[in-house]
């Protein structure tokens, strides 16, 4: 516990120095002044000029960019237990815990919440919900925040959070957790992320 609690006073204090960073438009160590926007730019890992045709397979620009969908039973990830953190293809964020994950068999990778979500509320979650009718009939499309990539659709699903997000695999990469424990780093650093958008909100 004690180990948690300093790591808490760093992201703590991190987080007001990055507020700080963006209320004075300055980086600490960094002399010459930055805009909002790069600061909002260095988050994401990503910027409008992205050429995504460049950074992402034909398979992965398909379904990320062009709303497209992989075949069922085809994913790399229908069928992957490891102990981790699904991630977002274009900008890296994390989406996914492997533990929220459950088969459904629909052939797509299925997972009862996103990264961050308390309860119902996904405000601090990396996904937003957009409608959508392409596949139909009335439905809930998924999205990255930042990135805009297209992930897959939501739908009603088990208990105990009645959802289900059906996700497309190469929208995902995946990063493993060592030893099977929560990486605390990665928590921290989500959360300093947070910390820092969540004061760029108030400007």
């Amino acid at each position: 516990m004690s180990r948690f609690l300093r790591h808490l006073q760093v992201v703590a204090s991190h987080c007001t120095t990055a507020r700080s960073a963006v209320l004075t438009g300055r980086i600490p160590g960094i002399n010459c002044p930055i805009s909002t926007s790069q600061v909002l730019q260095f988050l994401t890992k990503y910027n409008e000029t992205t050429d995504w045709q460049k950074k992402l397979t034909p398979e992965q620009y398909v379904v990320t960019r062009e709303k497209g969908t992989e075949e069922p039973f085809s994913g790399i990830y229908l069928n992957h237990y490891e102990v981790g953190m699904y991630h977002c293809v274009c900008c890296d964020a994390p989406l996914f815990s492997s533990e929220a994950k459950y088969e459904s068999g629909t052939g797509w990778p299925a997972f009862s919440e996103a990264h961050g979500t308390w309860e119902r509320d996904e405000s601090h979650a990396a996904i937003i919900r957009s409608p959508d009718n392409s596949l139909g009939s009335a439905g809930t499309e998924v999205l990255r925040k930042n990135c805009d990539a297209h992930l897959g659709h939501v739908f009603d699903g088990p208990d105990p959070t009645g959802q289900r997000f059906c996700i497309n695999s190469v929208a995902l990469t995946f990063k493993l957790r060592e030893n099977g424990t929560p990486d605390m780093e990665e928590e921290l650093m989500d959360f300093l992320k947070q910390c820092v958008q969540n004061g760029l909100k108030g400007l």
